[in-house]
């Protein structure tokens, strides 16, 4: 299989339908959980809210930089997530990681083999391999969080009641 079938699958399994590594994706967890859970803050870790805002500004971003050939986005912003106030808020974020999710995959996976060799934008970034498999580690990890994040919610819910 060649490296752009193989990533695209792999994309698709973090983000959209997979449960081979982590038994579970962002799509199951985030459809899952509500606006309130998801922005409810558990001691000082990120929110659900924010860590779906972080993955999505590096998604966002990346796509951006392989449509104009620029990167423009920055570190420090990364977690400068609106406030959810709304299941309405709360399905945009959602919808928008799952969108621009869908889209990576399938820009990655249109890419011919030999462009993953080259740099991306500039050497010091690594090449384009390098970068995607980047935000799978990254979006792994963070689905970890998430995924506990989702535990301790719903834990937390149940003493509630």
């Amino acid at each position: 299989m060649s490296r752009n079938i193989t990533l695209a699958d792999r994309l698709r399994e973090v983000f959209l339908n997979g449960y081979w590594i982590a038994n579970t994706n962002y799509k199951d967890q985030i459809q899952s959980c509500t606006w309130r859970q998801a922005s409810q803050k558990m001691g000082t870790f990120n929110t659900i809210a924010a860590l779906t805002f972080h993955i999505n500004y590096y998604l966002n971003g990346l796509l951006n930089a392989f449509e104009n050939g620029k990167l423009e986005i920055s570190d420090k912003f990364s977690f400068e997530a609106p406030p959810i106030n709304s299941e309405a808020d709360w399905t945009r974020m959602a919808n928008e990681l799952l969108n621009n999710a869908d889209k990576f995959a399938n820009v990655v996976e249109q890419m011919e083999d030999s462009r993953f060799d080259h740099p991306f934008i500039d050497p010091k970034y690594g090449t384009i391999l390098r970068n995607i498999e980047g935000v799978l580690e990254h979006s792994y990890y963070h689905l970890g969080q998430i995924a506990l994040l989702r535990k301790m919610t719903l834990q937390q819910e149940q003493y509630k009641n």
